[in-house]
């Protein structure tokens, strides 16, 4: 008979499939289940249908997995923003190991990798440093706000329904961030809503209210408030900022990032301070990094501090390397591993995350670090030395086919991988493994209650 869409279905889940959605099998075809996990008995309506598989959604569990637990937070299941609440920790963490071994075996067609168990998230719960806020002129209600007359609908500040640019849920607290982030999401929701400026439009792309950028230093417990805007209104803003340093001891920088860009990007296309401090500082181990509104950050700070621990046992440095770093951000990994090597190249595109790569290694005392700025494959094509070691940090997209070529004509001995894509990383271990032998692979939980993995990999050249 087949599968349609709109069909409702009765059916018992029985694997996890790459993105973290529930797997069945329904005549012969691959059903993938949104907020399913194997071991549910569920009723699921089918949302889309292709050639080779489709998607549905749980409608209602009707028996529950022994893997289930209740979720703290009232917006799971409809925000996007961690989708795991509902799973024990415990499984969260197998089922990222097996993520990582299966992406290995079925896209790297590399069998017989080992792949450590996950190391666990410090803190579960109120661990992101970093939070971006959607504004709205449509606020998108909760199943059980349907009725409720009084809720006002023309504003929302929060998190967005997962696979939608519109629907923005106006969310009071968010659990994955520390409570006085709350309580200054709070007050900036009230503030925008009485200062007489509307939100932006998602669909009409009208209206001035975009974005609200929490950061928060782990070291210092102080926050940077980021006010992402459509224009500017000095007067509103320099108000609004006064008070919210006045109101919470913690905030020690305001600042205002301006964008007249449709894209629903929470990044300004030039930024205005408002008051207080231009950064904040964070510690990773006993290294300072100075963080800006727009720097790249590890978001699970005590998570990145595992991360660059195991980077650092996977280098296995004894003071005479030279260590090139591709895609290295503000520098924490080159920081992390100058102190144990001869000498450490970062390459780097973004010259933002450059200036402060630099400004980094001065804060933290570090002479031997230099940082080329420009695209990966043509700094990598210009520098004329042979590192002993590679370390290699891409974003999502993983590496351009250019780049593989060229680390494979460098021939360097070993190879460091970090990843926060297990898809990408198999697909260029699978071109490096021409020339090298993946020894072991660590994944790093830093995203707990969502589908999310780092993961290091070790590699060594082949000999003969």
């Amino acid at each position: 008979m087949g599968v349609k869409k709109g069909q409702e279905l009765t059916v018992e889940v029985t694997d996890l499939a790459f993105g973290g959605r529930g797997l069945v099998r329904v005549d012969g075809m691959a059903v993938f289940v949104d907020q399913a996990v194997p071991g549910d008995r569920v009723l699921a309506r089918v949302v889309r249908k292709k050639r080779r598989y489709a998607e549905a959604r749980t409608i209602e569990v009707l028996e529950p997995s022994a893997d289930r637990v209740k979720a703290p937070c009232p917006y799971s299941g409809t925000c996007g923003g961690c989708k795991w609440q509902f799973l024990s920790y415990d499984r969260q963490l197998a089922y990222k190991r097996q993520q990582v071994s299966g992406a290995l075996r079925h896209i790297g067609l590399m069998d017989g990798v080992p792949v450590h168990t996950t190391l666990p998230s410090e803190r579960i719960f109120g661990y992101r440093n970093k939070m971006e806020f959607s504004c709205s002129d449509r606020r998108w209600l909760l199943r059980e706000e349907l009725e409720n007359k009084e809720i006002s609908r023309d504003f929302a500040l929060g998190l967005h329904v997962p696979g939608t640019f519109h629907k923005v849920l106006d969310t009071r607290a968010c659990l994955l961030q520390p409570e006085a982030g709350n309580r200054i999401l709070d007050n900036v929701r009230e503030k925008m809503k009485t200062s007489g400026l509307p939100p932006y439009g998602l669909r009409s792309h009208e209206g001035f209210w975009r974005f609200l950028v929490l950061r928060h230093s782990v070291a210092k417990d102080r926050w940077l408030v980021n006010l992402v805007t459509a224009g500017e209104e000095t007067g509103v803003l320099t108000t609004m900022a006064g008070e919210l340093m006045e109101e919470h001891s913690e905030i020690v920088a305001v600042v205002n990032n301006v964008t007249a860009r449709k894209a629903a990007v929470a990044f300004g296309e030039y930024e205005v301070p408002l008051a207080g401090a231009n950064c904040l500082v964070d510690r990773i181990g006993r290294h300072h990094f100075g963080i800006s509104a727009n720097s790249f950050f590890q978001t699970n700070t005590r998570g990145a501090e595992r991360l660059y621990g195991v980077v650092r046992d996977y280098a296995a440095l004894k003071g005479t390397e030279t260590v090139f770093d591709l895609y290295s951000g503000i520098g924490t990994i080159a920081i992390h591993l100058a102190e144990a090597c001869r000498r450490v190249v970062g390459l780097e595109i973004v010259e933002s995350a450059v200036s402060d790569a630099v400004d980094n290694c001065r804060r933290n005392g570090i002479d031997n670090c230099r940082f080329v700025q420009g695209d990966i494959a043509e700094s990598l094509s210009g520098i004329r030395e042979r590192p002993d070691l590679l370390v290699i940090d891409p974003p999502r997209a993983g590496m351009h086919k250019k780049v593989l070529r060229l680390i494979l004509e460098l021939n360097v001995d070993r190879i460091v991988y970090v990843s926060c894509n297990p898809g990408t990383l198999a697909r260029d271990l699978g071109v490096l493994a021409e020339q090298y032998a993946v020894r072991e692979v660590q994944p790093v939980d830093m995203f707990p209650h969502t589908y999310h993995i780092e993961a290091v990999a070790r590699l060594e050249r082949r000999r003969g």
